[in-house]
Protein backbone atom coordinates (compact mmCIF):
# COMPACT_ATOMS: atom_id res chain seq x y z
CA UNK A 1 0.00 0.00 0.00
CA UNK A 2 1.16 3.11 0.67
CA UNK A 3 2.36 4.66 3.95
CA UNK A 4 4.44 3.49 6.14
CA UNK A 5 3.45 -0.34 6.68
CA UNK A 6 5.34 -2.26 9.44
CA UNK A 7 2.00 -0.76 11.45
CA UNK A 8 1.51 0.04 8.36
CA UNK A 9 1.97 3.83 6.97
CA UNK A 10 0.59 6.55 8.83
CA UNK A 11 -1.67 8.53 6.74
CA UNK A 12 -3.30 11.40 7.57
CA UNK A 13 -5.52 12.17 4.70
CA UNK A 14 -6.90 8.60 4.17
CA UNK A 15 -7.76 9.80 2.76
CA UNK A 16 -3.86 -10.27 -14.90
CA UNK A 17 -4.92 -9.84 -17.90
CA UNK A 18 -7.36 -12.24 -17.48
CA UNK A 19 -6.65 -13.09 -14.57
CA UNK A 20 -6.89 -14.55 -11.96
CA UNK A 21 -8.63 -17.41 -12.35
CA UNK A 22 -6.27 -19.75 -9.75
CA UNK A 23 -4.26 -22.16 -11.06
CA UNK A 24 -6.46 -25.12 -12.62
CA UNK A 25 -5.54 -27.05 -9.81
CA UNK A 26 -6.23 -25.15 -7.08
CA UNK A 27 -9.74 -23.67 -8.86
CA UNK A 28 -10.89 -27.35 -9.09
CA UNK A 29 -9.98 -28.18 -5.73
CA UNK A 30 -12.12 -24.73 -4.72
CA UNK A 31 -14.67 -25.92 -6.52
CA UNK A 32 -15.94 -29.02 -5.58
CA UNK A 33 -17.15 -30.77 -2.53
CA UNK A 34 -20.25 -30.09 -0.09
CA UNK A 35 -18.19 -27.06 1.32
CA UNK A 36 -17.11 -25.10 -1.69
CA UNK A 37 -18.96 -22.38 -1.31
CA UNK A 38 -18.16 -22.06 2.57
CA UNK A 39 -15.17 -19.97 2.13
CA UNK A 40 -14.33 -16.20 0.31
CA UNK A 41 -11.62 -17.37 -1.69
CA UNK A 42 -14.27 -20.66 -2.78
CA UNK A 43 -17.29 -18.79 -3.27
CA UNK A 44 -14.87 -15.68 -5.55
CA UNK A 45 -13.42 -18.89 -7.66
CA UNK A 46 -16.99 -19.57 -8.15
CA UNK A 47 -17.31 -16.03 -10.17
CA UNK A 48 -13.74 -16.59 -11.87
CA UNK A 49 -11.91 -14.53 -8.62
CA UNK A 50 -9.58 -14.86 -6.45
CA UNK A 51 -10.07 -13.45 -2.71
CA UNK A 52 -6.52 -12.53 -1.58
CA UNK A 53 -5.32 -10.92 1.66
CA UNK A 54 -1.75 -9.18 3.46
CA UNK A 55 0.38 -11.48 5.52
CA UNK A 56 2.84 -10.84 7.58
CA UNK A 57 5.66 -13.17 7.70
CA UNK A 58 5.76 -12.86 11.54
CA UNK A 59 2.59 -14.18 12.00
CA UNK A 60 2.73 -17.09 10.11
CA UNK A 61 3.86 -18.95 13.57
CA UNK A 62 0.21 -18.16 14.90
CA UNK A 63 -1.83 -21.04 14.76
CA UNK A 64 -5.43 -19.26 14.49
CA UNK A 65 -3.97 -16.81 11.99
CA UNK A 66 -2.47 -19.48 9.57
CA UNK A 67 -5.86 -21.37 9.86
CA UNK A 68 -7.87 -18.72 8.67
CA UNK A 69 -5.91 -18.19 6.13
CA UNK A 70 -5.39 -21.76 4.43
CA UNK A 71 -9.47 -21.86 4.94
CA UNK A 72 -10.47 -18.62 3.47
CA UNK A 73 -8.21 -17.01 0.97
CA UNK A 74 -6.51 -17.75 -2.08
CA UNK A 75 -4.21 -14.95 -2.89
CA UNK A 76 -1.74 -13.25 -0.70
CA UNK A 77 -0.15 -10.21 -1.00
CA UNK A 78 3.48 -9.76 1.36
CA UNK A 79 2.44 -6.79 3.04
CA UNK A 80 6.11 -5.59 4.23
CA UNK A 81 8.69 -8.30 2.97
CA UNK A 82 8.96 -7.16 -0.90
CA UNK A 83 9.98 -3.91 -0.13
CA UNK A 84 13.06 -2.08 -1.20
CA UNK A 85 14.10 -1.60 2.48
CA UNK A 86 13.36 -5.23 3.32
CA UNK A 87 14.93 -7.06 0.11
CA UNK A 88 17.58 -4.39 -0.59
CA UNK A 89 18.37 -2.50 2.65
CA UNK A 90 22.30 -2.28 1.49
CA UNK A 91 23.27 -1.56 -2.15
CA UNK A 92 23.51 -5.01 -4.16
CA UNK A 93 22.62 -7.07 -1.51
CA UNK A 94 19.12 -9.12 -1.81
CA UNK A 95 17.74 -10.58 1.27
CA UNK A 96 14.66 -12.50 0.69
CA UNK A 97 14.10 -14.48 3.68
CA UNK A 98 11.06 -13.27 5.00
CA UNK A 99 9.27 -12.59 1.35
CA UNK A 100 10.62 -16.38 0.64
CA UNK A 101 8.75 -17.50 3.85
CA UNK A 102 5.59 -15.80 2.10
CA UNK A 103 5.98 -17.27 -0.83
CA UNK A 104 6.56 -20.91 -0.22
CA UNK A 105 3.34 -21.00 2.00
CA UNK A 106 1.04 -19.70 -0.48
CA UNK A 107 2.29 -21.39 -3.31
CA UNK A 108 2.24 -25.27 -1.33
CA UNK A 109 -1.01 -24.60 -0.69
CA UNK A 110 -2.24 -23.33 -4.47
CA UNK A 111 -2.46 -19.90 -4.07
CA UNK A 112 -1.66 -17.07 -6.70
CA UNK A 113 0.92 -14.45 -4.96
CA UNK A 114 1.08 -10.47 -5.66
CA UNK A 115 4.25 -8.85 -5.53
CA UNK A 116 4.31 -5.92 -3.59
CA UNK A 117 6.30 -3.15 -4.58
CA UNK A 118 9.13 -2.43 -6.83
CA UNK A 119 9.23 0.72 -6.75
CA UNK A 120 7.99 3.04 -4.18
CA UNK A 121 9.07 6.33 -2.48
CA UNK A 122 8.55 5.18 1.41
CA UNK A 123 10.26 2.25 2.84
CA UNK A 124 13.43 3.59 0.84
CA UNK A 125 17.05 2.69 2.10
CA UNK A 126 18.33 5.86 2.97
CA UNK A 127 21.44 5.25 0.00
CA UNK A 128 18.77 5.24 -2.53
CA UNK A 129 17.66 8.61 -1.87
CA UNK A 130 21.68 9.69 -2.14
CA UNK A 131 22.51 8.66 -5.40
CA UNK A 132 22.48 10.77 -8.38
CA UNK A 133 20.19 10.33 -11.71
CA UNK A 134 22.51 7.99 -13.48
CA UNK A 135 23.09 6.37 -11.07
CA UNK A 136 19.28 6.27 -9.41
CA UNK A 137 18.54 4.80 -12.62
CA UNK A 138 20.69 1.72 -12.75
CA UNK A 139 20.01 0.98 -9.33
CA UNK A 140 15.98 1.04 -10.23
CA UNK A 141 16.55 -1.13 -13.34
CA UNK A 142 18.60 -3.15 -11.02
CA UNK A 143 16.41 -3.81 -8.15
CA UNK A 144 13.16 -4.73 -10.37
CA UNK A 145 15.33 -6.84 -12.29
CA UNK A 146 16.84 -8.68 -9.94
CA UNK A 147 13.93 -9.15 -7.38
CA UNK A 148 11.87 -10.26 -10.28
CA UNK A 149 14.50 -12.78 -11.42
CA UNK A 150 14.30 -13.97 -7.85
CA UNK A 151 10.43 -15.06 -8.04
CA UNK A 152 10.37 -14.99 -11.65
CA UNK A 153 7.09 -18.09 -12.64
CA UNK A 154 6.05 -17.79 -8.98
CA UNK A 155 4.21 -13.89 -8.63
CA UNK A 156 0.81 -13.17 -10.36
CA UNK A 157 1.07 -9.80 -10.36
CA UNK A 158 3.35 -7.22 -9.63
CA UNK A 159 2.64 -3.35 -8.13
CA UNK A 160 5.57 -1.91 -10.05
CA UNK A 161 5.00 1.89 -9.27
CA UNK A 162 3.15 2.53 -6.17
CA UNK A 163 1.66 5.99 -5.28
CA UNK A 164 3.37 8.17 -7.84
CA UNK A 165 0.99 10.64 -7.82
CA UNK A 166 0.13 13.89 -5.49
CA UNK A 167 -3.42 13.29 -3.67
CA UNK A 168 -5.37 16.89 -4.10
CA UNK A 169 -7.20 18.66 -7.49
CA UNK A 170 -3.44 19.45 -9.27
CA UNK A 171 -3.42 15.50 -10.48
CA UNK A 172 0.52 16.02 -10.39
CA UNK A 173 3.08 13.82 -9.95
CA UNK A 174 4.39 13.26 -6.59
CA UNK A 175 7.84 14.47 -5.33
CA UNK A 176 10.19 11.22 -5.04
CA UNK A 177 14.12 10.66 -5.55
CA UNK A 178 12.62 8.76 -8.71
CA UNK A 179 10.15 11.97 -10.01
CA UNK A 180 13.09 14.45 -8.88
CA UNK A 181 15.67 13.01 -10.61
CA UNK A 182 14.48 11.14 -13.47
CA UNK A 183 11.48 13.02 -14.46
CA UNK A 184 7.96 11.60 -15.46
CA UNK A 185 9.88 8.99 -18.06
CA UNK A 186 10.70 6.71 -14.83
CA UNK A 187 7.40 5.02 -14.51
CA UNK A 188 7.67 3.87 -17.75
CA UNK A 189 11.00 2.81 -17.77
CA UNK A 190 10.41 0.98 -14.81
CA UNK A 191 7.22 -0.94 -16.33
CA UNK A 192 9.60 -1.94 -19.88
CA UNK A 193 12.54 -3.22 -17.70
CA UNK A 194 9.63 -5.04 -15.27
CA UNK A 195 8.58 -6.73 -18.34
CA UNK A 196 12.02 -7.81 -19.49
CA UNK A 197 11.95 -9.22 -16.15
CA UNK A 198 9.46 -11.58 -16.13
CA UNK A 199 7.27 -11.86 -18.95
CA UNK A 200 4.77 -14.03 -17.70
CA UNK A 201 3.70 -11.77 -14.51
CA UNK A 202 0.59 -9.05 -14.97
CA UNK A 203 1.94 -5.43 -14.42
CA UNK A 204 0.69 -3.13 -12.09
CA UNK A 205 0.28 0.46 -11.00
CA UNK A 206 -1.35 0.90 -7.80
CA UNK A 207 -2.38 4.11 -5.85
CA UNK A 208 -4.91 5.23 -2.72
CA UNK A 209 -7.69 7.62 -3.16
CA UNK A 210 -8.14 6.70 -7.15
CA UNK A 211 -11.09 4.89 -5.96
CA UNK A 212 -13.76 7.36 -7.66
CA UNK A 213 -13.35 9.87 -10.54
CA UNK A 214 -11.03 12.38 -8.98
CA UNK A 215 -8.03 14.70 -10.30
CA UNK A 216 -5.84 11.93 -8.82
CA UNK A 217 -7.65 9.16 -10.93
CA UNK A 218 -8.05 11.21 -13.77
CA UNK A 219 -4.25 11.52 -13.95
CA UNK A 220 -3.66 7.76 -13.34
CA UNK A 221 -6.28 7.12 -16.01
CA UNK A 222 -4.62 9.37 -18.22
CA UNK A 223 -1.31 7.63 -17.85
CA UNK A 224 -2.82 4.02 -18.34
CA UNK A 225 -4.38 5.25 -21.57
CA UNK A 226 -1.23 6.70 -22.57
CA UNK A 227 0.69 3.80 -22.24
CA UNK A 228 -1.71 1.50 -24.11
CA UNK A 229 -1.89 3.67 -26.85
CA UNK A 230 2.26 3.89 -26.78
CA UNK A 231 2.75 -0.06 -26.28
CA UNK A 232 4.18 0.58 -22.99
CA UNK A 233 3.49 -2.95 -21.04
CA UNK A 234 0.81 -2.13 -18.50
CA UNK A 235 -1.89 -5.12 -17.57
CA UNK A 236 -3.79 -3.84 -14.47
CA UNK A 237 -4.52 -0.88 -12.38
CA UNK A 238 -4.67 -1.27 -8.44
CA UNK A 239 -7.04 0.52 -6.52
CA UNK A 240 -6.00 0.36 -2.56
CA UNK A 241 -9.70 1.15 -1.16
CA UNK A 242 -9.42 2.41 2.14
CA UNK A 243 -12.35 3.46 3.46
CA UNK A 244 -14.32 5.40 6.68
CA UNK A 245 -17.09 7.52 7.61
CA UNK A 246 -14.95 10.72 6.34
CA UNK A 247 -13.69 8.88 3.02
CA UNK A 248 -16.42 6.53 2.15
CA UNK A 249 -17.12 4.45 -0.89
CA UNK A 250 -17.69 6.27 -3.73
CA UNK A 251 -20.96 6.31 -5.53
CA UNK A 252 -19.44 6.23 -8.88
CA UNK A 253 -16.45 3.46 -7.49
CA UNK A 254 -17.84 0.66 -10.17
CA UNK A 255 -18.08 2.96 -12.70
CA UNK A 256 -14.53 4.60 -12.08
CA UNK A 257 -13.41 0.92 -12.31
CA UNK A 258 -15.09 -0.13 -15.65
CA UNK A 259 -13.55 3.11 -17.45
CA UNK A 260 -10.23 1.86 -16.30
CA UNK A 261 -11.17 -1.73 -17.47
CA UNK A 262 -12.29 0.21 -20.96
CA UNK A 263 -8.87 0.97 -21.51
CA UNK A 264 -7.92 -2.75 -22.19
CA UNK A 265 -6.81 -3.25 -18.86
CA UNK A 266 -7.56 -5.70 -15.51
CA UNK A 267 -8.49 -3.89 -12.23
CA UNK A 268 -7.80 -5.14 -8.73
CA UNK A 269 -8.77 -4.38 -5.49
CA UNK A 270 -5.65 -4.60 -3.82
CA UNK A 271 -5.55 -3.42 -0.30
CA UNK A 272 -9.31 -3.07 1.08
CA UNK A 273 -10.20 -2.05 4.83
CA UNK A 274 -13.06 -0.62 5.85
CA UNK A 275 -13.04 1.24 9.20
CA UNK A 276 -16.61 0.66 11.09
CA UNK A 277 -18.77 -2.17 12.81
CA UNK A 278 -22.05 -3.81 12.47
CA UNK A 279 -24.86 -3.36 9.09
CA UNK A 280 -23.08 -0.01 8.05
CA UNK A 281 -19.09 -2.15 7.66
CA UNK A 282 -21.22 -4.80 6.33
CA UNK A 283 -23.05 -2.98 3.47
CA UNK A 284 -19.76 -1.03 2.14
CA UNK A 285 -18.29 -4.18 1.92
CA UNK A 286 -20.69 -5.92 -0.32
CA UNK A 287 -21.15 -2.63 -2.27
CA UNK A 288 -17.46 -3.11 -2.76
CA UNK A 289 -17.99 -6.79 -3.61
CA UNK A 290 -20.88 -5.92 -5.90
CA UNK A 291 -18.61 -3.55 -7.68
CA UNK A 292 -16.66 -5.82 -8.39
CA UNK A 293 -18.48 -8.66 -10.11
CA UNK A 294 -19.94 -6.21 -12.16
CA UNK A 295 -17.01 -5.19 -13.85
CA UNK A 296 -15.61 -8.20 -15.93
CA UNK A 297 -11.94 -7.22 -15.86
CA UNK A 298 -12.16 -6.95 -12.01
CA UNK A 299 -10.00 -9.79 -11.34
CA UNK A 300 -9.49 -10.04 -7.42
CA UNK A 301 -10.18 -8.52 -4.49
CA UNK A 302 -7.26 -8.26 -1.31
CA UNK A 303 -8.09 -7.23 2.16
CA UNK A 304 -5.06 -5.82 3.41
CA UNK A 305 -4.79 -8.37 6.61
CA UNK A 306 -6.49 -10.90 8.14
CA UNK A 307 -7.91 -9.88 11.46
CA UNK A 308 -8.73 -6.42 13.15
CA UNK A 309 -5.90 -6.94 15.81
CA UNK A 310 -2.80 -6.77 13.66
CA UNK A 311 -4.32 -3.91 11.01
CA UNK A 312 -2.39 -1.13 10.64
CA UNK A 313 -5.68 0.49 11.18
CA UNK A 314 -6.95 -1.59 14.31
CA UNK A 315 -8.54 0.90 16.13
CA UNK A 316 -11.26 1.18 13.02
CA UNK A 317 -11.65 -2.75 13.44
CA UNK A 318 -11.53 -2.36 9.13
CA UNK A 319 -11.62 -5.89 8.68
CA UNK A 320 -13.64 -8.95 7.85
CA UNK A 321 -12.32 -11.36 11.38
CA UNK A 322 -11.91 -9.41 14.60
CA UNK A 323 -9.22 -10.18 17.17
CA UNK A 324 -10.42 -12.97 18.18
CA UNK A 325 -10.35 -14.42 14.51
CA UNK A 326 -14.43 -14.82 14.90
CA UNK A 327 -16.31 -13.61 11.67
CA UNK A 328 -17.77 -9.91 11.54
CA UNK A 329 -21.04 -9.51 10.06
CA UNK A 330 -19.04 -7.94 7.18
CA UNK A 331 -17.42 -11.21 6.45
CA UNK A 332 -21.50 -12.65 5.48
CA UNK A 333 -22.28 -9.78 3.60
CA UNK A 334 -18.95 -10.52 1.45
CA UNK A 335 -19.84 -13.82 1.74
CA UNK A 336 -23.01 -13.15 0.42
CA UNK A 337 -22.09 -10.77 -2.10
CA UNK A 338 -19.85 -13.54 -3.71
CA UNK A 339 -22.75 -16.16 -3.98
CA UNK A 340 -21.54 -18.32 -1.15
CA UNK A 341 -23.27 -19.51 1.40
CA UNK A 342 -22.55 -18.33 5.48
CA UNK A 343 -23.72 -21.78 7.27
CA UNK A 344 -20.98 -22.55 8.86
CA UNK A 345 -18.74 -21.53 6.33
CA UNK A 346 -14.63 -22.44 6.25
CA UNK A 347 -15.08 -24.76 9.84
CA UNK A 348 -14.67 -28.60 9.62
CA UNK A 349 -16.71 -29.91 6.24
CA UNK A 350 -20.03 -30.72 7.81
CA UNK A 351 -19.41 -28.77 10.96
CA UNK A 352 -22.03 -26.54 10.05
CA UNK A 353 -24.15 -23.83 12.84
CA UNK A 354 -26.76 -21.33 12.23
CA UNK A 355 -27.17 -18.46 14.50
CA UNK A 356 -31.15 -16.96 15.08
CA UNK A 357 -32.05 -14.40 17.03
CA UNK A 358 -35.55 -13.30 18.63
CA UNK A 359 -36.03 -10.39 20.92
CA UNK A 360 -37.62 -11.94 23.96
CA UNK A 361 -38.87 -8.81 26.26
CA UNK A 362 -38.59 -5.14 26.07
CA UNK A 363 -39.16 -2.54 27.91
CA UNK A 364 -38.86 1.66 28.00
CA UNK A 365 -34.97 1.60 28.07
CA UNK A 366 -34.26 -1.94 27.41
CA UNK A 367 -35.02 -5.40 25.71
CA UNK A 368 -33.81 -8.70 25.83
CA UNK A 369 -32.41 -10.73 22.89
CA UNK A 370 -31.80 -14.53 22.59
CA UNK A 371 -29.19 -16.37 19.78
CA UNK A 372 -29.90 -20.30 19.18
CA UNK A 373 -27.20 -21.62 18.03
CA UNK A 374 -28.36 -24.91 16.17
CA UNK A 375 -25.80 -27.54 14.60
CA UNK A 376 -26.26 -29.04 11.16
CA UNK A 377 -25.88 -32.28 9.75
CA UNK A 378 -22.75 -33.30 11.67
CA UNK A 379 -21.76 -32.70 15.26
CA UNK A 380 -19.72 -29.99 16.44
CA UNK A 381 -17.06 -29.23 19.23
CA UNK A 382 -17.30 -25.30 19.52
CA UNK A 383 -19.37 -22.60 18.09
CA UNK A 384 -19.24 -18.33 18.03
CA UNK A 385 -21.18 -15.82 17.19
CA UNK A 386 -20.58 -11.93 16.90
CA UNK A 387 -23.54 -9.69 17.80
CA UNK A 388 -23.20 -5.89 16.62
CA UNK A 389 -24.85 -2.98 18.34
CA UNK A 390 -25.95 -0.09 16.99
CA UNK A 391 -24.07 2.51 19.36
CA UNK A 392 -24.83 4.43 21.67
CA UNK A 393 -26.22 1.05 22.51
CA UNK A 394 -24.45 -1.53 25.31
CA UNK A 395 -24.98 -4.72 26.90
CA UNK A 396 -25.23 -4.62 30.25
CA UNK A 397 -25.91 -8.63 30.85
CA UNK A 398 -25.08 -11.68 29.63
CA UNK A 399 -26.20 -15.43 30.01
CA UNK A 400 -25.50 -18.79 28.92
CA UNK A 401 -22.24 -17.82 26.81
CA UNK A 402 -18.60 -16.02 27.47
CA UNK A 403 -18.60 -12.75 25.67
CA UNK A 404 -15.65 -10.89 24.16
CA UNK A 405 -15.46 -7.30 22.94
CA UNK A 406 -13.65 -6.11 19.93
CA UNK A 407 -12.13 -2.46 20.82
CA UNK A 408 -15.27 -0.29 19.41
CA UNK A 409 -17.15 -2.06 22.04
CA UNK A 410 -19.56 -2.24 19.57
CA UNK A 411 -19.16 -5.72 18.59
CA UNK A 412 -19.32 -8.90 21.16
CA UNK A 413 -18.29 -12.42 20.42
CA UNK A 414 -20.27 -14.69 22.40
CA UNK A 415 -18.71 -18.34 23.15
CA UNK A 416 -20.00 -21.49 25.42
CA UNK A 417 -19.28 -21.42 28.77
CA UNK A 418 -17.09 -24.46 28.78
CA UNK A 419 -18.32 -27.51 27.04
CA UNK A 420 -19.38 -26.35 23.39
CA UNK A 421 -20.41 -29.60 22.44
CA UNK A 422 -23.50 -30.09 19.86
CA UNK A 423 -24.61 -33.33 18.23
CA UNK A 424 -25.87 -32.94 14.78
CA UNK A 425 -28.95 -30.82 14.92
CA UNK A 426 -29.36 -30.09 18.31
CA UNK A 427 -29.13 -27.15 20.04
CA UNK A 428 -28.58 -24.48 22.71
CA UNK A 429 -29.02 -20.54 23.07
CA UNK A 430 -27.80 -17.40 24.70
CA UNK A 431 -29.07 -14.24 25.51
CA UNK A 432 -28.23 -10.62 26.45
CA UNK A 433 -29.82 -7.27 27.52
CA UNK A 434 -29.10 -4.38 25.45
CA UNK A 435 -29.53 -0.87 27.29
CA UNK A 436 -30.74 1.30 24.17
CA UNK A 437 -29.48 4.78 25.01
CA UNK A 438 -32.01 5.86 22.76
CA UNK A 439 -31.81 3.26 20.24
CA UNK A 440 -34.29 0.53 19.86
CA UNK A 441 -32.46 -1.25 16.95
CA UNK A 442 -31.70 -4.90 16.66
CA UNK A 443 -28.94 -6.05 16.81
CA UNK A 444 -26.94 -7.32 13.63
CA UNK A 445 -25.88 -11.21 13.81
CA UNK A 446 -23.12 -12.24 12.57
CA UNK A 447 -22.68 -16.19 11.19
CA UNK A 448 -22.48 -18.97 13.28
CA UNK A 449 -18.34 -20.22 13.25
CA UNK A 450 -18.13 -23.83 14.05
CA UNK A 451 -15.49 -26.75 14.59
Amino acid sequence: MGMIKWGRRSRAALSLTTTALLTTTALAALSTGAEAADTLGSAAAGKGRYFGTAVAANYLGEAPYVSTLNTEFTSVTPENEMKWDAVERSRGTFTYGSADQIVNHALGRGMQVRGHTLVWHSQLPSWVSGLGASDLRSAMNNHITQVMQHWKGKIHSWDVVNEAFQDGNSGARRSSPFQDKLGNGFIEEAFRTARAADPAAKLCYNDYNTDGVNAKSNAVYNMVRDFKSRGVPIDCVGFQSHFNSASPVPSDYQANLQRFADLGVDVQITELDIEGSGTSQATSYSNVVRACLAVTRCTGITVWGITDKYSWRASGTPLLFDSNYAKKPAYTAVLTALGGSSDGGGGTPGAACTATYTKSAEWSDRYNGTVTVRAGSAAISTWSVTVTLTPPQKVSTTWNGTPSWDSSGNVMTMRPNGNGSLAAGASTSFGFTVMKNGSSAAPSIGACTAS
